[in-house]
């Protein structure tokens, strides 16, 4: 196949999809790429704890952290939504971590970058021209590059490389999403000298189970949400990166109006103006499960609806439906804390529409 002047088509991953997949509606690519979702994750997991040149990168970033200094996560979109796997545990262990957006730190940040001891960027792509320029521009400071595309600039200029091994994604950031968190989430562990090995084989089994019981549930999501004017979906700690991405989910492919808090965020703000035109999907997990668990029932005392998310049985009412999933080891909530919106971004998009066609093809990346 060519394109118009006789380009050759730049296929997403470099692979060219295979016939029946062209064909695909976006509602289609959605579900079949949130299903592949497990597959893809333990993939990448067997990969970081036993490929020969994944060690031997992932022993340089332990040397390099042996410097003083904080530890940057740095992405864009979907791609800081992941990051927040690698910074929040080492905030919680003692080690000085953020994450930042890459956009605002290549303008805004880069005169105080040599005081950092690792840059860890996140890029599925490694093309989007914020990330091209800040490589540009990083010059010898410790640096590692996480990407799903080994052929893409980034990946190029990149003397530290680890690869997101989500195969090509054609939808919204569904098998990225969660593989570049666990890869994040591996880098931190390394850092900390922590075995993350059962921990993460076990959060593995718990998103694949827990992906299976709540895409089953999808109908019923969609229809205890239907008529929200917005949405607003809260998370702390590794779970308000995937906060983050549960609104870009929903907004990208259905095109409701959705969007994230931390819930201190959500208290100090949205939480004013709570009353039955309102749908909360509040992350009950981690360390402090049980202030989401309060704020739920605040909501639904204001006459908001609130799909309560945690991995313990909670009683349904009127205003709040929970959603359970499996327990993982703390920090991991990054990885499991998307599906209910997954699910829930389905059953909208199969009862009004796909917003977003499958993308098949990079195209022209602008800051």
């Amino acid at each position: 196949m060519e394109m118009r002047n006789n380009q050759t088509p730049r296929w997403i991953g470099g692979v060219e999809p295979a016939p029946e997949l062209l064909r695909a509606t976006g509602i289609q690519i959605l579900e079949l790429e949130c299903r592949e979702q497990p597959e893809r994750l333990r993939g990448l997991l067997r990969s970081y704890a036993t490929d020969p040149e994944i060690r031997l990168q992932l022993a340089e970033i332990r040397k390099l952290c042996a410097a003083p200094g904080p530890v940057l996560f740095l992405g864009m979109g979907a791609s800081l939504c992941s990051s927040y796997g690698g910074s929040v545990p080492l905030d919680a262990e003692g080690r000085l971590a953020f994450s930042v957006d890459a956009g605002e730190w290549l303008h805004y940040g880069t005169r105080t970058w040599d005081q950092a001891a690792l840059s860890v960027v996140l890029t599925t792509s490694g093309e989007s021209a914020e990330l091209v320029e800040l490589l540009k521009v990083a010059e010898d400071r410790p640096l590692v590059l996480i990407s799903n595309n080994t052929a893409s600039p980034c990946w190029r200029m990149a003397r530290r490389r680890l690869p997101i091994l989500a195969g090509p994604e054609y939808g919204n950031a569904t098998k990225t999403y969660t593989n570049a968190t666990a890869a994040a989430s591996v880098v931190a562990a390394e850092i900390l000298g922590q075995d993350w090995r059962r921990d993460a084989e076990a959060a593995a089994d718990a998103f694949s189970s827990s992906l299976e019981r709540i895409f089953a549930r999808r109908s019923e999501l969609e229809s205890f949400c239907r008529g929200a004017a917005n949405t607003e979906i809260i998370g702390r700690g590794a779970a308000y990166g995937g906060a983050v991405m549960s609104a870009l989910c929903i907004r990208e492919m259905s095109g409701h109006r959705a969007a994230a808090h931390t819930g201190a965020a959500f208290r100090h703000g949205p939480n004013l103006d709570v009353d039955s035109t309102h749908a909360a999907i509040i992350l009950a997990l981690g360390r402090r499960a049980d202030l989401g668990v309060k704020l739920a029932a605040e909501c639904a005392r204001k006459g908001g609806n609130v799909v309560l998310v945690s991995d313990q049985e909670r009683e349904a009412t009127a205003s709040i439906l929970p959603v359970r999933l499996d327990p993982v080891a703390e920090h991991w909530e990054g990885l499991t804390s998307i599906i209910t919106a997954q699910a829930l971004t389905l059953a909208m998009i199969e009862r009004d529409g796909c917003r977003l066609p499958p993308r098949f093809q990079y195209g022209v990346m602008e800051q």
